[in-house]
């Protein structure tokens, strides 16, 4: 196997008995690093270093990363304006957390007949987000629900 010394240097190929006996020498480990290579590669380092080293990498490629998490907020047709400004300022909160905002219309029972109030309500809620939102996905009847998707502008 191919081996490379702690300083980053190649010793060469040696068997793998004596690179086991030139890592205890030195108090470090036999670390494998590229077993598909011909021959493998080893190389003798600190294993508990490398480990922690790699998860701090791992974390620091990762922490600037923010998901974008898809939020929902409820309305029946029948909503009055105090709850109607609640909720939407709600959704512009949610906006400015950079998630989308699922909008959804619930109709019960008889109300599904009515549909034209729940799209009222929709472009109310649009006009109202005009500069805070785009629409993602239409207002569109999915069974007794209206679904409108928003995400930040």
């Amino acid at each position: 196997m191919r081996v490379i010394d702690a300083m980053g240097v190649q010793v060469g190929i040696r068997p793998l008995s004596e690179a086991l006996r030139m890592a205890q020498a030195q108090g470090l480990d036999l670390v494998e690093i590229a077993p598909q290579a011909n021959p493998p590669v080893c190389k003798i380092i600190d294993y508990a270093k490398f480990k922690y080293d790699q998860l701090r990498k791992w974390k620091d490629t990762h922490k600037k990363q923010k998901t974008s998490e898809l939020k929902e907020v409820r309305f029946r047709p029948s909503v009055h304006e105090h709850d109607l400004s609640t909720k939407i300022k709600h959704i512009e909160e949610f906006l400015g957390e950079h998630d989308k905002v699922r909008v959804t219309v619930f109709f019960r029972g008889r109300e599904i007949t009515h549909q034209e109030i729940g799209a009222r309500l929709m472009d109310s809620i649009k006009e109202r987000l005009k500069n805070k939102a785009k629409v993602d996905k239409e207002p569109a009847l999915d069974g007794k629900r209206l679904i409108m998707v928003l995400s930040p502008k």
